[in-house]
C-alpha cells in the first residue's frame, strides 16, 4: 500500500517535474504567457523596477481601463540631429530676415509723419472741387471740423472718426450715396439758386449729406439725373475720355429726310465745333409729328437741340430717358429714387472704377 502510495506521489512528482522542465525549456525559447493567476496590477508599491509585464493590452498590465500606460522604449524614437546641423538652420534663418531693412517713406512737407490726411485732400475727393477751389472753402471759413472752424491749411483730419463739415452739411468721406431724379421741365439744374427759381436742391433738403449733381440738363429739358456725393464717380461719369452715353426723346415736326440719322452721325457744324450722335431711330410717328431717339456721349451745352435744330427740326418737347446704364423707366416726373447696388456698380464699371 505505502509502496504504491510512494508510487503515485512519485508518479504526481514525476509529472509535475516534468512540466516544469518542459516550462524551462519553453523560457529558453520564447517568453511564457502568464497564467490568470500569476497576473496581477504592476502599479503602486508591489510594481517590478523593469515596468508591467509583457500581456494582453492595457487591461492586463495596468489593471483596469485607464490605468497609466506603459511608456515607449527608448529605442523607438528618433535620432537627436547633430549640432552642426541645427547651426546651419539657425545662421540661414539668422540671414533670411537680417538683410530686410525698414521702409521709410519720405517726407514731403514738415509734419509729414503725423497721421491722417490734409483736409484739402479730403474735400477734393469728396467732391467739392479741386484742392484750390478746397483751400478757398478754408478761407471763407465754411469748414469745420468737430465743431470747430478750420483757419488753418493742412490740417491734418481722419476721415473715418473725424465729422467734417462745409456750410454745416456733413461730408460723406465714406458713405456714398447715389441717387436718380426724374427732373421736370422749369427746374434748373443746380443745387442752389439765388434767383428763387426751383432748382435740385429743392428735392433732396431732407439728406443729411451734401448732394451734388452729374452734370446738367437745359431748364427746359426733363429726364434722368443723377445724385451723389462720391466726387471721383461724378467726375468721371461727365469726363469725355470715359464718354459715357446719354439717350434722349425728341419731339420734332416733320416730314423728316431718310438720311436725317445718316447726317446727324456724321457729324453736324455748330459754332463751337462739329457734334456726332452715336445712334438715330424714329420711335413713333403721328401724321407730321415724330418722336426720335438720339444717343451721344457729347455733353455740350443744349447739345440735342442744337443739333437738330441746325438740321432744320427745331424740338418741340426733350426728355433724357438714359445716362449711362440707368434708365428713366416708368419713374414719375419730380421723383427721386435712390439706386440700388447692381446699378451703381454698372457705373462704377462704367468709367473703371
Amino acid at each position: 500500500m505505502r509502496s504504491s502510495g510512494s508510487g503515485k506521489s512519485g508518479g504526481r512528482g514525476n509529472h509535475r517535474g516534468a512540466g516544469n522542465d518542459r516550462d524551462q525549456k519553453q523560457g529558453q525559447g520564447r517568453p511564457r504567457k502568464p497564467r490568470p493567476e500569476e497576473r496581477r496590477y504592476d502599479v503602486g508599491p508591489g510594481a517590478t523596477k523593469d515596468g508591467p509585464k509583457a500581456g494582453r493590452g492595457g487591461a492586463a498590465r495596468g489593471g483596469a481601463k485607464g490605468g497609466p500606460k506603459q511608456p515607449q522604449k527608448q529605442g523607438r524614437t528618433a535620432p537627436a540631429r547633430p549640432r552642426e546641423y541645427e547651426a546651419q538652420i539657425e545662421e540661414r534663418n539668422r540671414d533670411r530676415y537680417a538683410g530686410k531693412k525698414e521702409v521709410k517713406l519720405p517726407k514731403t512737407f514738415p509734419g509729414a509723419e503725423q497721421e491722417g490726411e490734409r483736409i484739402q485732400k479730403v474735400l477734393a475727393r469728396a467732391g467739392f472741387g479741386s484742392r484750390r477751389a478746397c483751400e478757398e472753402l478754408i478761407e471763407e471759413a465754411r469748414v469745420e471740423v468737430n465743431g470747430e472752424i478750420v483757419l488753418e491749411q493742412g490740417r491734418r483730419v481722419d476721415p473715418e472718426k473725424d465729422e467734417i463739415k462745409v456750410d454745416g452739411l456733413t461730408v460723406a468721406t465714406q458713405s456714398y450715396q447715389f441717387f436718380a431724379l426724374n427732373k421736370p421741365a422749369g427746374v434748373v439744374s443746380t443745387m442752389e439758386d439765388p434767383e428763387g427759381r426751383q432748382c435740385l436742391g429743392d428735392y433732396v433738403t431732407n439728406r443729411e449729406t451734401r448732394l451734388f449733381h452729374v452734370g446738367r440738363l437745359d431748364t427746359e429739358t426733363e429726364g434722368v439725373i443723377l445724385l451723389t456725393n462720391h466726387g471721383e464717380l461724378a467726375h468721371r461719369l461727365t469726363h469725355p475720355k470715359y464718354g459715357v452715353k446719354k439717350t434722349y426723346l425728341a419731339h420734332i415736326v416733320g416730314p423728316i429726310p431718310r438720311d436725317l440719322g445718316k447726317q446727324l452721325k456724321d457729324g453736324i457744324q455748330l459754332e463751337d465745333g462739329y457734334a456726332r450722335a452715336d445712334h438715330f431711330r424714329v420711335v413713333q410717328q403721328t401724321g407730321k409729328n415724330y418722336l426720335v431717339e438720339v444717343t451721344l456721349h457729347e455733353g455740350r451745352k443744349h447739345i440735342v437741340r442744337r443739333m437738330l435744330a441746325e438740321a432744320g427740326f427745331p424740338v418741340d418737347k426733350l426728355v433724357r430717358v438714359a445716362f449711362g446704364p440707368i434708365t428713366l423707366g416708368d419713374q414719375k416726373s419730380g421723383w427721386l429714387r435712390r439706386l440700388s447696388n447692381t446699378e451703381v456698380g454698372m457705373l462704377m464699371q462704367e468709367v473703371d472704377l
